[in-house]
């Protein structure tokens, strides 16, 4: 059973090794520079950041949320629980505090893209460069709904 419920200071590592590990399993296209200069800018900011945690039976976080408004800024899920529901059960949980939530993917993943599409996210636009002027395009969405 997924739990959902807010971070502690405490959880930062896990946060952490939770990105570091979905961003290795997804983001094949990024540089190896450019992924470790993100990674630099993760771990000064994630641990204190307010999420929301997918957490298992153990209370050991197995993905994770950044709402900032109607914004989600971030979903990232530990590779091992991939497929499992716990990506869905946070936007789940997301849309019923913001039913007209928005969220930003990158182009080059259409592992997510898929994700999103088939959750009820269509585009809205599209950025040629990331939010700190790196190459990588995203594509703006909006929640809809599902058919």
């Amino acid at each position: 059973m997924i739990h959902i419920r807010q971070s502690t200071p405490a959880d930062g590592e896990r946060v952490v090794q939770i990105w570091r590990d979905a961003v290795d399993a997804t983001h094949d296209f990024l540089t190896a520079a450019d992924r470790t200069a993100i990674e630099e800018e993760v771990k000064s900011f994630l641990p204190a950041a307010p999420l929301w945690l997918a957490v298992d039976s153990g209370d050991r976080a197995i993905g994770f949320m950044l709402l900032d408004g109607t914004s989600m800024e971030a979903l990232f899920i530990d590779p091992a629980h991939r497929g499992a529901g716990i990506g869905r059960a946070l936007v789940e949980h997301a849309l019923t505090q913001h039913p007209a939530l928005t969220t930003e993917v990158n182009e080059q993943n259409a592992q997510a893209a898929g994700f999103y599409e088939r959750l009820g996210f269509v585009p809205t636009g599209r950025s040629d460069r990331d939010g700190q002027d790196r190459p990588y395009p995203l594509i703006h969405l909006r929640y809809e709904g599902r058919d």
